[in-house]
């Protein structure tokens, strides 16, 4: 039996997946042994990550003179190159996929972020990008904004899976959460399966701290540093059990629907003054995943502590948020603001990525 501390963390219940993907960690073996080693069972990839992939090396060099033989628009070349490596991935993953029965070995590839608040757009690319993969095991993301909510509901009805991305604020969280349950509702009213179709809902954790902290710094209150970010997420972690049981829900799951379960994302340790496994250690706990970089599995598996956490500290949770607001600090305009600037962030590493396929494209031909 496996001992290391990811292994560990796994039988707690909780998925380790790693939040990277590239040509050069399919064939060199490296996903592979990342599976063997540090129990990952599931990969989240989105522009920014490919657009590091693509600039490293010469991995895509040979699809890249294949595609440009029938293709120039660099965002179809980017959605061709990617895809085979998110088929690659889903194919590798397989294993994984059916011993969860469906629950992990999946892999990620997000929609446009330009199509973040058109919900139609989004649809319809997400229904796109599941075909173009074609792969059982794959999620297609797509942002929690207000429009991507709709999209997000009408992907479920439509009997796709959907990792729903870039969620801050506990009431969107619950929006999302709303949305996968009438998907779902609505796929079954249609006659269709519940079984096959899964969502995880992408809870954003170390922006949260990196946006307070600085709020905070002006106002001179330190000692409520470094504290939001965990207790946001322990408190969707409340939402989670409560709005995944009931009369509702319980109508759902007799037909074999599963819950959409929270995935801790952005868990790298954005400030040096903290623990750099601060955002694995204080969220573990049963039906949940937390997405890492590598740098973060490497320093769990070198001192994280293995203990369920999650439901640890919640009535501190919800009392910190009256805290911060005596202190001044807006918690909705915290919130607010990181959706927004994380959407823009990923339009602006979209657009380099476009760039960056054309320069390379013209390298290569």
């Amino acid at each position: 039996m496996a001992t290391s501390r990811l292994h560990q963390l796994s039988e707690l219940g909780q998925s380790v997946w790693i939040d990277s993907l590239s040509r050069e960690m399919l064939e060199t073996g490296e996903l592979a042994r990342l599976m063997q080693e540090d129990a990952v069972v599931g990969v989240t990839s989105n522009p920014t990550i490919f657009e590091k992939a693509l600039s490293s090396g010469g991995w895509y060099d040979e699809q890249l003179r294949e595609v440009l033989e029938h293709e120039n628009d660099p965002k179809e070349v980017f959605i061709a190159l990617a895809t085979e490596d998110i088929r690659d991935a889903c194919d590798l993953l397989r294993g994984a996929w059916e011993r969860s029965e469906g629950v992990d070995g999946r892999v990620s590839i997000e929609v446009d972020p330009d199509l973040a608040y058109d919900r139609d757009a989004s649809y319809q690319e997400a229904l796109r990008l599941h075909e173009l993969v074609d792969r059982p095991n794959a999620y297609v993301k797509i942002p929690g904004t207000v429009p991507g909510l709709g999209a997000i509901q009408d992907c479920i009805a439509a009997g796709r899976s959907i990792n729903v991305t870039l969620i801050f604020s506990l009431e969107r969280y619950d929006a999302v959460a709303e949305a996968y349950v009438r998907g779902l509702e609505r796929l079954v009213e249609s006659g269709g399966d519940p079984r096959n179709v899964l969502s995880v809902a992408s809870f954003f954790v170390s922006r949260v701290d990196t946006e307070a902290d600085r709020r905070l710094e002006e106002l001179g209150r330190s000692d409520l540093q470094g504290r939001l970010a965990v207790a946001n997420a322990k408190l969707a972690y409340q939402s989670y059990k409560r709005i995944f049981s009931g009369e509702r829900w319980d109508r759902l799951a007799s037909l074999g629907a599963s819950p959409q379960r929270c995935l801790w994302a952005s868990t790298s340790t954005k400030n040096p003054a903290y623990s750099d496994v601060l955002y694995v250690d204080q969220l573990i706990g049963p039906e949940t995943v937390n997405t890492m970089p590598l740098e973060t599995i490497e320093a769990f598996q070198d001192h994280g502590t293995v203990a369920e956490t999650l439901t640890e500290g919640v009535a501190e949770a919800q009392a910190l948020l009256g805290e911060l607001a005596d202190a001044g600090v807006d918690y909705d305009d915290v919130v607010a603001t990181l959706e927004r600037e994380g959407v823009e962030k990923f339009a602006d590493s979209f657009a380099m990525l476009r760039d960056g396929i054309a320069t390379r494209s013209k390298a290569v031909a």
